[in-house]
C-alpha cells in the first residue's frame, strides 16, 4: 500500500508539473543585464504567478529569487522579472516557477553578468549575435502561395554559439492585415512569433535587446502617421525587456545600453518618419533624436559604438527605405561624426533581405561601417542587382543568415571579427574591423 501511495503521489506531481508547463506561452527570455541586475521576460497562457529562482554556477546551493509577479490579460499575460542580487562577472543558472511549480527545460537557462573590468584588467573577449527580419508563417493569415517564412532551424543554430548578447534589428515579427488594426491582433501576432518552438532555447541562453522596423511597428513601409503606433509601441515595450526607451526625449523606442566595453544605441526610424515627400522636407529620425545620438556618441567612452537602425544607413543608393532617401539627415549625421571626431561608429542595420558590409572613409580619415544583417527567417532576395559602391568585396549575401560579432584584444586596441553564418550554421563570410585610435 505504501508503494502504491508513493506511485500515485508521483503521478500527481507529474500531472501538476505538466499542467504548469502548459501555462507557459513563451520564454523565459533574458532581457538586458547589468553588473547589478538582470531582467527575465515570461509570457503565460492565462493569469498566473511567476517567479525566477537563480543561483551562481560556483555556489549552486545558495538559491536566490526574484519577486513574484502575477501576469494579466491587459498586457498579454506578460511580466518581466528582475534578478537584483546578481554580482559582477558571475554566471548564474535559473529556474522558472509558475504558480509555485518549477518548470523543467531540456536546454540551459543562463544569466551572464558582465565583469567589473575597468581599472582592474583588460576588457573581456565576448560575442554578440545580430540579425533582422523574422517571419513566422501562419497559413490562415499569410498571402497565398509559397510560405514567406522558413528555415527556422537558423534559430537553433544561433543558440549553439557561445554569445552573450543578441541584438534584434527590426522586423522581429511581421504584422499581417488582420493584426495592425487592433490591440488584439497586435498582441496575437507578437505572441505567435515569440512562441515558435525553435526560438525558445535562444531566448534563455543569452541576453536580448531590440529595435523595431516597419513590420513590427505597423504596415509595410509605415511612417509616423500610422494611427495605431501607440498600441504597437506598448506591445514592443511589453514583448521586449530593453533597459530603457524614449531616451531621445520624444515618444518612441530609442534607447542606450552598455555591455562590457561596447556602447549600444537603439534608434527609432519609424515614429518621426515622413513619406518620401516630393515637395516637403523628409525626416526619418527627427532632429531631437539626431541631436541626442550625436551627443551620446560624443560622450561615449566605448571601444566601439554600435548604432542599431532598421534602415540601411551608409549605402548611398536611394532605394527602398535606405537613409539615402533622407539625405539631409544622413549628411548631417556624417558631418557631425567628422566635425566632432567621433570614431569607431558601426551601424547595425537590417530590412533589406540581403546582407552586406559598407565602409565609408570620411575626409579626415575616420572610418564608419554599416553591417547589414538580413534576413533570419523571412524570404531572402536572391536577385540583388544594385551596385552599392561602398560595399566590401565579397560581403553580399543573398540567403537567410545571421551575424556574429566577436570583440577581442587589448584595451584601446580592440578588434571586432564579423562573421556571417547560413541558416544551417555554415560560415559564409568574415571580416575584421580594428578600433581606431582615440
Amino acid at each position: 500500500m505504501k508503494h502504491l501511495i508513493l506511485f500515485f503521489s508521483f503521478l500527481s506531481l507529474c500531472t501538476i508539473t505538466k499542467a504548469q508547463k502548459n501555462l507557459l506561452q513563451a520564454g523565459p527570455m533574458n532581457g538586458y543585464v547589468t553588473a547589478k541586475e538582470a531582467s527575465i521576460w515570461v509570457q503565460t497562457t492565462e493569469s498566473a504567478e511567476v517567479q525566477i529562482e537563480y543561483w551562481s554556477t560556483e555556489n549552486p546551493d545558495n538559491k536566490l529569487s526574484t519577486e513574484k509577479s502575477t501576469t494579466k490579460k491587459e498586457n498579454g499575460y506578460i511580466t518581466t522579472l528582475i534578478a537584483d542580487k546578481v554580482q559582477p562577472g558571475t554566471n548564474y543558472n535559473y529556474q522558472l516557477k509558475i504558480n509555485g511549480q518549477a518548470i523543467q527545460f531540456d536546454y540551459p537557462c543562463k544569466i551572464q553578468v558582465p565583469k567589473l573590468w575597468q581599472w582592474r584588467e583588460q576588457p573581456p573577449e565576448f560575442s554578440i549575435l545580430t540579425g533582422s527580419c523574422m517571419y513566422i508563417s501562419e497559413k490562415a493569415f499569410d498571402r497565398p502561395g509559397n510560405p514567406y517564412g522558413g528555415d527556422y532551424q537558423i534559430l537553433a543554430e544561433m543558440a549553439k554559439h557561445d554569445a552573450s548578447l543578441m541584438l534584434w534589428l527590426g522586423d522581429n515579427t511581421y504584422y499581417r492585415e488582420v493584426d495592425w488594426t487592433s490591440k488584439t491582433g497586435i498582441y496575437y501576432r507578437n505572441t505567435h512569433t515569440r512562441s515558435v518552438p525553435e526560438l525558445q532555447p535562444l531566448l534563455s541562453k543569452m541576453h536580448h535587446i531590440a529595435i523595431w522596423d516597419d513590420h513590427d511597428y505597423g504596415p509595410n513601409d509605415a511612417v509616423g502617421s500610422f494611427y495605431n503606433k501607440n498600441l504597437t509601441q506598448q506591445a514592443f515595450k511589453d514583448f521586449w525587456a530593453n533597459p530603457n526607451s524614449n531616451v531621445s526625449g520624444e515618444t518612441g523606442i530609442s534607447g542606450q545600453y552598455e555591455f562590457n566595453d561596447i556602447g549600444v544605441f537603439m534608434l527609432d526610424n519609424r515614429w518621426n518618419r515622413t513619406p518620401k515627400y516630393d515637395s516637403l522636407p523628409r525626416e526619418m529620425l527627427g532632429q531631437a533624436q539626431i541631436d541626442w545620438l550625436i551627443s551620446a556618441l560624443k560622450d561615449s567612452k566605448a571601444s566601439f559604438k554600435l548604432v542599431m537602425l532598421g534602415s540601411q544607413f551608409l549605402n548611398p543608393l536611394e532605394v527602398y527605405e535606405n537613409a539615402a532617401n533622407y539625405p539631409n539627415e544622413r549628411d548631417y549625421i556624417l558631418e557631425q561624426l567628422e566635425k566632432e571626431q567621433i570614431k569607431n561608429v558601426i551601424f547595425l542595420t537590417g530590412d533589406r533581405h540581403h546582407s552586406e558590409i559598407s565602409k565609408l572613409e570620411l575626409d579626415n580619415g575616420i572610418t564608419v561601417y554599416d553591417i547589414t544583417a538580413s534576413p533570419l527567417t523571412s524570404r531572402a532576395h536572391k536577385a540583388v542587382k544594385e551596385e552599392n559602391p561602398i560595399r566590401i568585396d565579397g560581403s553580399l549575401i543573398k540567403e537567410r543568415n545571421f551575424t556574429k560579432l566577436t570583440v577581442s584584444g587589448e584595451f584601446r586596441k580592440r578588434t571586432i571579427a564579423v562573421q556571417y553564418f547560413s541558416s544551417d550554421g555554415a560560415l559564409i563570410f568574415e571580416h575584421k574591423i580594428n578600433q581606431q585610435e582615440k
